[in-house]
Parts: structure tokens; sequence; C-alpha cells
């Protein structure tokens, strides 16, 4: 059997999240990433003409779970969050770890464990479409701050992110992208990547659309935060020699500050 592609629907909500439906034009099936929103997510919905089968939580601060619980109550959809945090997810339904699968009719998304921004925080790796649903981890040219985990959590957490292919699609959960540009192109001035995407996003804010998704590519080469190896960002934060978790530390420490 053909499978055909999944559909993703973004759409804007609260002050600067993004929300994503996911939807199986096969089964008809279709699952919300967090739900910062329940109106929102709603009016995706019917706009989409889409039925909410599932929510597909990453944490469980209350801009990714406010909308649980009403929207379970609507559609009776399953809630699949993490189980190191379960007690924390609204209305959930199914625990799963690292490696596990979640089906979303005939796709499914691998589950990466990525401690930092929360010590249960996951996301969702849709491998066969090189999609990856990042949430608080990883954001267009930055990353989360550290609420609960510790530096070295998080810099684990990335690294397990950089092995993913290249291609991967970067689906993060905020409208970051300028301000995270702003704080690298100070960190490493000369990097011609970073100063492309830059200009790509401020072009694509004045037309009023989204910034994502990135590819892991264009991260890699421009975030600083999967670069603390980089001379030039060494040499501004004088620390030529540190490890690089060390390395990671400081610029998430100096990026609080921005």
């Amino acid at each position: 059997m053909t499978h055909l592609p999944l559909q993703i629907h973004l759409f804007p909500c609260r002050s600067d999240n993004y929300g994503y439906l996911v939807h199986d034009p096969l089964s008809r099936e279709t699952a919300a990433i967090d739900t910062p929103d329940a109106g929102a997510v709603r009016a995706a919905l019917e706009e989409k003409g889409w039925s909410l089968s599932h929510i597909l939580n990453t944490h469980h601060h209350f801009d990714h779970v406010e909308g649980n619980l009403a929207l379970k109550e609507q559609t009776g959809c399953r809630i699949i969050g993490a189980t190191t945090q379960s007690e924390k997810i609204p209305g959930i339904d199914r625990m799963v770890s690292e490696g596990e699968l979640v089906h979303i009719g005939h796709h499914s998304a691998r589950v990466l464990e990525t401690p930092g921004h929360t010590l249960g925080h996951i996301i969702y790796h849709f491998e066969s479409t090189h999609m990856l649903f990042s949430g608080d981890t990883l954001f267009s040219l930055g990353c989360g701050r550290l609420f609960e985990g510790s530096a070295a959590q998080m810099w684990n957490s990335l690294q397990k992110l950089m092995r993913l292919p290249p291609q991967t699609q970067i689906y993060c959960a905020h409208e970051y992208t300028i301000n995270n540009a702003e704080f690298a192109l100070e960190l490493e001035p000369g990097n011609l990547a970073l100063q492309t995407m830059s200009a790509k996003a401020k072009e694509l804010r004045r037309e009023g659309l989204p910034t994502v998704p990135s590819t892991l590519r264009q991260e890699l080469d421009a975030n600083p935060f999967f670069r603390p190896g980089s001379a030039e960002i060494r040499r501004k934060i004088k620390m030529p020699d540190a490890a690089n978790e060390a390395v990671f530390a400081e610029i998430r420490r100096l990026k609080d500050q921005f």
C-alpha cells in the first residue's frame, strides 16, 4: 500500500507559540503537537476539516498543555507524554520513553528523551518523513532555557539531535529566530550561514510569515548552541581550550543575560 505523506498545519497562538497539527490523510488521524491554547487548536482543526485523535506533549509547561483537558473532553483524543513526568501532563493516557514509537495512522514518530529545559522533555521524530517536533529543546538558532535540567544534560540532548539526518526539518514551539539571530551574530559575526539565516528570518517576519521549519543542516551551520567548537565563538568568550560542554554552558549563560 502506498502511504500518503503526512500533512502539517502550523498556526501561531499565544504571544509567540506555534501549534502544529499532523494529519495522516489515509487514516484521517490527526495529532496536535502540544496544546498551547485549546481555542486556537479547535480553530485550526475546523479550518482544515480534521478531527483530533491524539495530543503529543513534549513537556509539562503551561503553554504546551493548557488545552489538553478541554480538547480531550471535546474529542475523546488520546494524550501521550513522557513517562518521567507523567504526573504533570494533564489527562495523559499513554506514557512513553526513549525509542518508543507513536503511531499516527500509517506513520510513526520515534520518541527521543531530551532533558535540559525540563527533566522530562521529549521530542517526536518522524523518521520516514524527516520531521522533528522539538518542543522547547531546540529552536531556530537557539535552544531552551535550563529551567530544570543542567547544561550537561542539555548538551547531551543536543548531541543526540546532531546525529540525525541533516535534511531533518525542525519544527520548534516558538518564534524566537530574530532574537536568537541577534545573539548568535554577537558570538560569531563571521559565520556566513548565520548571516544568511538572519537575513532570511527578517524577510519572512516582515511578510508576517513563520521562520520555521529550519533544517538540521542549517542549525549545524549557524546555531551557536550546536557550535561550541567554533574558534570564533571560543575567542569571543575567551575559552579557547575549554571542553565543548563548558563552552556550551557559557553560551547558554550569556544568552540568558542577552
